[in-house]
């Protein structure tokens, strides 16, 4: 007969007690009947895998056995696409980000799925872009960045991942936003590189997810931190303003990554599986992780809430995407 320690007593039972708690209904009853497996449609190792692996490690305990599947490729779309195409039984989720469920849906000609193929669960963290700039740059706050790239017509560049990546997105919209600022847009094959460039001064600016790294280049005066794009100031980084602050009350954007399942999941799976993230998502212990990669941990999602997040992100990306020609490319 095995043996446990206290400590995996405890958990045992703390798991068991949270499955308890959550009420079945419907479909629900059976559920999970096999394995839960999360699709991740990228490569492990990524920010996908910080955020996805402690959700699976969680849900083991609450639902059953779960575990990752890394189906990357086309930005993330392979994988996405392969969610889209399984039963709706709550048995294979995907999970999404800005991109996979609005970008490339929106700006590919074939992704091999659309916006209204998945149905939202929760949402399990934020992020906020910033704004970095070179210390040469003579600009304190986005008011003075936008006089100065006036005055300057095409001296300015600024970094992003690459082209149709939010970060793209949000530097073409503060352009338009801005009264159609001349500063030339460098894509890349990832933020590093960007970052790299900027603190050498290759570039003026970088439109970066907020993280530890930039936070301490910013404190040994390498670059300068002007503005986050959350509708408030991050908690762990309180002193840096957001765009609306600055002038800019139509510059929002959160990056997420969150939880989906296809279209036609019953809705009594859907509500077992926010529930129990739910739980699993109010661990102070899960919530210091994400805090500690730069990232807002969400304790209060639901598949409505997150839905609306969804739609208004695709709200807001559309006509940019139109304006700049990024239409089905």
């Amino acid at each position: 007969m095995p043996s446990f320690s206290r400590r995996q007593f405890v958990r045992a039972l703390t798991g068991a007690a949270g499955l308890a708690a959550i009420p079945r209904s419907g479909q629900a009853q059976d559920y999970p009947s096999r394995p839960i497996r999360l699709v991740i449609p990228y490569g492990a190792g990524g920010s996908g895998d910080q955020i996805g692996r402690p959700w699976v490690d969680k849900m083991t305990s609450l639902l059953g056995p779960t575990f990752v599947d890394y189906i990357g490729g086309a930005g993330g779309a392979i994988g996405t696409a392969s969610v889209a195409r399984e039963e709706p039984d709550g048995h294979s989720l995907l999970l999404g980000n800005g991109s996979t469920q609005v970008i490339i849906p929106l700006t590919s000609a074939n992704p091999g799925y659309s916006v209204g193929d998945f149905r939202a669960i929760y949402r399990l963290i934020n992020s906020a872009l910033v704004f970095a700039i070179h210390p040469s740059v003579p600009a304190g706050d986005l008011r003075e960045l936008i006089a100065h790239a006036k005055a300057n017509p095409r001296m300015l560049s600024y970094g992003t991942p690459g082209v149709a990546t939010g970060n793209h997105l949000v530097g073409e919209s503060f352009k338009q936003q801005a009264g159609a600022l001349d500063i030339v847009h460098v894509p890349y094959r990832g933020i590093a590189q960007a970052t790299n460039d900027l603190v050498s001064g290759q570039i003026s600016l970088v439109i970066a997810v907020m993280s530890v790294q930039l936070q301490q280049l910013s404190e040994a005066g390498k670059i300068r931190l002007l503005a986050v794009t959350t509708e408030k100031r991050l908690s762990g980084a309180p002193d840096i303003p957001t765009a609306v602050e600055s002038g800019m009350p139509d510059l929002r954007y959160e990056g997420w990554f969150g939880l989906f399942a296809p279209k036609r999941t019953d809705d009594a799976i859907i509500d077992r599986i926010a529930q129990a993230t739910r739980l699993a998502m109010a661990d102070a212990a899960l919530q210091a992780s994400y805090r500690a990669q730069g990232m807002e941990p969400d304790a209060d999602s639901s598949p409505d809430r997150f839905q609306r997040i969804v739609d208004a992100t695709t709200a807001s990306l559309a006509p940019v995407i139109k304006s700049i020609g990024l239409k089905q490319l």
